[in-house]
């Protein structure tokens, strides 16, 4: 198989999708791997390891799309690539397709393969492909919640974890799981009153086990959301439905309620947002403000940490690629649960249920057509 790496093009993506010892791990398998010069450098990674690695360097994207046969990428293909996809030609990537109905009408036009990162999903309920980014994302976004409380920021002049005598700012984190367990991690690691809301209340006991003493941890519902609202200093939005849109959980009326000068850092920007205000940003312009509270909604957080994100993914990544690459991916969906589970859009149908809901789409399971 030729499989295709491209440099990222979305604004202020600096990942790259495959490591020169991935390539090396491709070529030994007798698999052919084009990157596009200059793919790996926001990453800190030289042309010519990749050429050391067995990788062909390509001059351009449009040669890498003409002649593979998967690409394989970071994040979600924009305009100028979705117009250069050919039909059964597969595309591994993140697509949050449940956020755009542009990208998922685009991807179905092409008739390709499209298997998404964030929806694959191993035997034992964990996403494997989201969980490294999740955990970079986590950690992010109190590292930008804490920038952005400085005055300069137009923040309220906090320090996250006070003084001697001065009390710390609270964060208040919507959402227990990979990001906010990150997140909560952080926050009380730099002496921050900390705050987790959740439905599930097995994972709330499971946090009580792990998580230091300054993290307060609440049911997850209307009363406690609107309670929380009102007292943090940093809020960050951490919920998470696999392949699907975010919910709502804060409205702009509750957003009016907080402390001037306080922060909003959405995580879940790319599925949507959890918080209405939210919007997508970029690290060049990453906030705005709104009611008096600063919104930071990068939708590609892990981006700007760009080596230790692109090494993370990609340990995670490979083995999958590897496997498609190997056994192709009708073969390889069957025999792997966390393939069959990452396919989104096959030929022009959406095999899906979480994106079909999010547009009214048609649902076809995958079943139907790869039995």
């Amino acid at each position: 198989m030729i499989i295709g790496v491209p440099t990222e093009i979305k604004k202020d993506e600096y990942r790259v999708a495959l490591l020169p010892v991935g390539a090396e791990t491709l070529t030994k398998y007798g698999h052919r791997v084009l990157v596009e010069k200059g793919a790996g450098m926001g990453s800190g990674i030289l042309d010519s390891e990749y050429r050391d690695a067995g990788a062909t360097v390509i001059p351009s994207a449009q040669d890498i799309f003409r002649r593979s046969d998967m690409i394989i990428k970071v994040k979600e293909p924009m305009p100028s690539e979705i117009r250069m996809i050919r039909r059964d030609q597969i595309i591994f990537t993140y697509f949050h397709f449940a956020a755009s109905r542009s990208l998922t009408e685009g991807m179905i036009r092409t008739g390709s393969v499209c298997i998404a990162y964030e929806t694959m999903e191993e035997e034992d309920g964990t996403l494997p492909l989201l969980t490294p980014m999740s955990e970079v994302a986590g950690r992010m976004a109190v590292q930008e919640g804490a920038k952005y409380l400085e005055r300069p920021t137009e923040g309220r002049g906090i320090l996250l974890g006070g003084v001697p005598g001065v009390e710390p700012a609270h964060v208040v984190i919507l959402g227990g799981g990979i990001v906010g367990t990150n997140a909560a991690k952080m926050a009380a690691g730099l002496g921050a009153k900390v705050t987790i809301l959740d439905i599930d209340l097995e994972r709330l006991r499971y946090l009580s086990d792990v998580l230091p003493p300054n993290v307060t941890l609440l049911m997850s519902n209307p009363e406690n959301i609107r309670k929380m609202v009102t007292e943090a200093d940093l809020l960050i939005g951490a919920v998470l439905i696999k392949g699907a849109k975010a919910p709502r959980l804060v409205t702009k009326k509750m957003v009016g309620t907080m402390k001037k000068g306080a922060v909003i850092v959405d995580v879940a920007v790319d599925q949507g947002g959890c918080i209405e205000t939210i919007k997508p940003t970029t690290h060049t312009k990453p906030t705005y403000i709104i009611k008096g509270v600063v919104h930071y909604g990068v939708a590609n957080m892990p981006g700007a940490v760009s080596r230790t994100s692109t090494y993370a993914l990609t340990n995670a990544t490979l083995p999958y690629t590897v496997q498609i690459a190997n056994k192709g991916y009708l073969k390889a969906a069957k025999e792997n649960k966390a393939i069959w589970t990452g396919v989104n859009i096959l030929t022009g149908k959406v095999t899906d249920a979480a994106v079909a809901r999010a547009f009214r789409m048609k649902y076809t399971p995958l079943e139907e057509l790869i039995s």
